[in-house]
């Protein structure tokens, strides 16, 4: 058994793991495939060493097979094909008692506070598993955690049907956002500048704009009558994703902010009094996200595949954070770390 270890200052080793007996509540999976995201991007950058045991293995984007039950595990077999949502809450503070366990105030997050699924056999709680349909693959399954992201951050967003939308990103998550939000019957628009990410917007049946090739408040407000945007999803994490934000909402709109800005960023907080707005903050996700993701992904295989860039073998994981780091023709970049599909 292998796993891909985040090492510190941009590494990723490739080491061997070693499988202890499965604790009582736990269960052990063959992973199948594990994506690399944009937290796995900010732990590769060192952004987050105060939380990762270095060397670790990272990563919760996955698919797998269980091999290994606990003794009191209940309703799951060898065999059963699953993906995890990767949050073990304490179920005693605060905000659990208050029914907000997926941002528990001790939160636990698989592949970031304990090893993650980059690995060839991942041992994980038990309540953590979601089944997996037969006829979807384990490739595919492996977009399941973003998905139910996406899910998270529309139903937050509490949408209209013909609403317009604008998404400030179009990475993986901006365009699941974007994916999602029309399937609630939002008019929804991508503001992204890679090319690559706009063409393949435009392949899933999206509709784009380039912030560099026109006034982006102008175009809002055209589309709007002058209105401003009813929801604006901000995805970028960039200091001009979230200057311009308040600038494109209505009266009464809402900001839902998605993307992590890891250093404080300057708001307008005028144009909030002035158009009464709202900040909706979105992080992680429910179990009902989760099986409405798994719903999205089976019924939408065929057009979520496209999100696939490439598979590349776990032995060449440190070769993917650097090919998504340097951005260009690149989306998803799934690893396979073992052969059960």
């Amino acid at each position: 058994m292998r796993g891909a270890f985040y090492a510190g200052q941009k590494k990723i080793q490739i080491n061997s793991c070693v499988s202890d007996t499965t604790p009582n509540d736990h269960v052990k999976i063959a992973v199948s495939y594990c994506g690399i995201c944009g937290t796995d991007l900010h732990i590769f950058h060192g952004h987050m060493d105060q939380r990762i045991k270095v060397p670790q293995v990272i990563g919760h984007e996955m698919s797998g097979t269980i091999i290994d039950v606990g003794s009191q595990v209940q309703n799951w077999n060898p065999g059963d094909r699953v993906t995890v949502r990767p949050l073990d809450p304490c179920n005693t503070c605060p905000a659990c008692n208050a029914g907000h366990s997926h941002i528990c105030q001790n939160l636990k997050f698989l592949g970031i506070d304990t090893p993650g699924a980059m690995q060839s056999v991942w041992t994980v709680p038990a309540h953590t598993l979601h089944r997996l349909p037969s006829d979807l693959s384990l490739r595919t399954g492996a977009l399941i955690e973003p998905m139910a992201v996406a899910c998270h951050d529309v139903r937050l967003a509490e949408i209209l049907p013909d609403e317009f939308a604008l998404v400030q990103g179009g990475g993986p998550i901006g365009l699941l956002v974007a994916l999602v939000a029309k399937m609630q019957g939002a008019r929804v628009v991508i503001s992204e500048l890679n090319p690559y990410r706009l063409a393949l917007a435009n392949q899933m049946g999206l509709s784009t704009v380039n912030p560099n090739e026109l006034d982006l408040i102008e175009f809002v407000n055209q589309e709007t009558s002058g209105a401003g945007a009813d929801i604006v999803f901000e995805v970028s994490g960039s200091k001009a994703g979230a200057s311009v934000m308040t600038q494109l909402l209505r009266t009464r709109g809402r900001i839902v902010v998605v993307a992590i800005h890891s250093q404080p960023t300057e708001i307008d907080l005028f144009r909030f009094f002035w158009r009464e707005l709202k900040l909706i903050g979105v992080r992680v996700y429910e179990p009902e996200d989760f099986e409405e993701a798994i719903n999205i992904v089976s019924s939408e295989k065929t057009l979520l595949d496209q999100l696939i860039t490439k598979v590349l073998p776990l032995e060449e994981s440190e070769t993917g954070f650097h090919e998504l780091t340097q951005g260009g023709q690149t989306m998803k970049i799934l690893l396979q770390c073992s052969t059960n599909d």
